[in-house]
Parts: C-alpha cells; structure tokens; sequence
C-alpha cells in the first residue's frame, strides 16, 4: 500500500523545536523531489521547503531560512523537516507531498504544489504559549 504519513506535530512554545517526519510505504522515497507545505486557518497552502532527487538540492521559503532544514534518511525512507526557533506564525497542519520528476518547481520564490502528485493526511503543529 502506496502511504505518506507525517508525524512529529504537536504544541510547542514559541522559540522551540519539532522535527517533522515524512515516511514513505510502497514506494522508495528517494527516487521523488520532497516537499513540505502547510496551511494555517483561514489562510492558502504555503510550500515551505523541498527537497530534490539526486544532489539533494534544497529549497526554503524566506520566512523560514535559518530556522528550518529538511533532510533525507535513505535508510529510513523518511524525509525530516527540522523547525528550530518556532514562532506563533509557524501554526498550521504541515503537508508532506512527493514530485515523480524529482525536482522542485520554484517559481518567483514559490513552491509549487504542481506536480505533487501524491500527498500525506498532515500533521498539526500548533506554536504557542
């Protein structure tokens, strides 16, 4: 059975940290560029970061950059979303989402979800104190 399943969400206080985890069933997850999106209530989905096949290139949102890092652990077949320095902003259920190109389609500064055929149920992190 083909699965994404995010875990790792949870309440946590502004400033700290949760690393999110995206496992993969049923397919290799090396082989497909990784994205991480989220949506807060009442706002649009947001691409946060990727990740892509081969030289793993990575991408992330500027409002982001320094504070997130994504990964792949091969072995595992989980992509991780390391999100150190939380803030309140940081709130919404964060989607992990898998391109069969194995690129990461970035236009104007944008994650597109184009091409992300395959998508994980989500997982809630909810920043606050």
């Amino acid at each position: 059975q083909v699965q994404l399943v995010e875990s790792g969400g949870g309440l946590v206080q502004p400033g700290g940290s949760l690393r999110l985890s995206c496992a993969a069933s049923g397919f290799t997850l090396d082989y497909y560029a990784v994205g991480w999106f989220r949506q807060a209530p009442g706002k649009e989905r947001e691409g946060v970061s990727c990740i892509s096949t081969g030289d793993d290139t990575t991408w992330l949102v500027d409002s982001v950059k320094g504070r997130f890092t994504i990964s792949r652990d091969n072995a595992k077949n989980t992509v991780y979303l390391q999100m150190n320095s939380l803030k309140s902003e940081d709130t919404a259920v964060y989607y992990c989402a898998v391109n069969p190109t194995g690129s990461c389609l970035i236009r104007v500064g944008v994650l597109l979800d184009y091409g992300m055929d395959f998508w994980g149920k989500g997982a809630l992190v909810t920043v606050s104190s």
